[in-house]
């Protein structure tokens, strides 16, 4: 399934997009897409749906983050081997964690904000999950058992927070809006194989970041099994695992985002989003 949630800010609905392309309202049968409704035994309830009897929605609605109500909003750094030496940093030797505030996710197409003082705006087109059972010290072969599905996110970042002031990346990553989420999340039964998808990021009609989920250093599995080594992992929680090669930082020399700027990017299955920079 690819579910979604659309409507205005803060007054989404849950839907799912059938095999034509077309939204389907899913409000009848679930109230919203949080945790819960992410767990087993909700996704099997809403598999069993026949989607052409489900209300389909008129026209482009907006759309939400496809999760709502969670508790966390974890990121892995510098997760792809030719990210991290385009940056000048090491490669790892185990996954670096840190945490964007849940206030900075939003919806796929909507806005970005350029925060006040802001000098250093930049993209990461990265593939994130969402949890749908709760995850303490799983196993990596266990993990994915935790999973619901996949989504886009944009881990919006400003380096000149993140990198030049003092503390952790959390202040460059957790301004509102700098977590574009979806369009949907597809269930892990629709993506084959997760380690092996195509993933881009344009600015302004401009290729920036052309990789594939195959060059990740430490898998999926790997991250979801090391961060519920820290922290419990709930159902809804979302874990972003890092972005290939081509953000701003790393151009020479280096390019940072403005407003009026226009992003758009996308991974093989899950969808793409288009973002505009506007002033906070």
């Amino acid at each position: 399934m690819k579910l979604v949630r659309y409507g205005e800010k803060g007054a989404e609905k849950p839907g799912l997009i059938d095999r034509s392309g077309q939204l389907r309202d899913l409000s009848a049968h679930v109230k919203d897409l949080t945790g819960e409704a992410y767990s087993p035994e909700s996704l099997k309830k809403l598999a069993a749906l026949d989607p052409a009897s489900l209300p389909s929605v008129s026209g482009k609605p907006r759309l939400g983050a496809p999760v709502t109500g969670i508790s966390k909003f974890v990121a892995i750094g510098l997760n792809y081997s030719d990210h991290a030496k385009e940056t000048g940093a090491e490669i790892p030797s185990e996954p670096i964690i840190f945490m964007k505030a849940n206030t900075s996710l939003s919806g796929p197409n909507d806005p970005v904000e350029k925060p006040r003082g802001s000098t250093k705006l930049d993209w990461e087109v990265e593939i994130a999950t969402i949890i749908g059972t709760r995850a303490k010290y799983v196993s990596e072969a266990d993990a994915l058992n935790h999973v619901a599905g996949y989504c886009v996110c944009n881990d919006v970042s400003e380096r000149a927070f993140q990198i030049e002031r003092l503390g952790q990346w959390t202040k460059g990553k957790s301004h509102d809006t700098f977590g574009p989420l979806g369009p949907w999340l597809a269930t892990k039964d629709e993506i084959k194989d997760v380690q092996n998808l195509s993933m881009w990021l344009d600015v302004n009609g401009q290729r920036r970041q052309t990789g594939s989920t195959k060059t990740m250093i430490f898998s999926m599995a790997k991250c979801i099994s090391y961060v519920s080594q820290f922290m419990t992992l709930l159902p809804g929680d979302i874990i972003t695992t890092g972005t290939p090669p081509g953000v701003g930082l790393g151009m020479k020399p280096p390019t940072f985002l403005n407003v009026g700027d226009v992003v758009t990017l996308g991974i093989e299955g899950l969808g793409e989003q288009r973002q505009e920079i506007v002033a906070a």
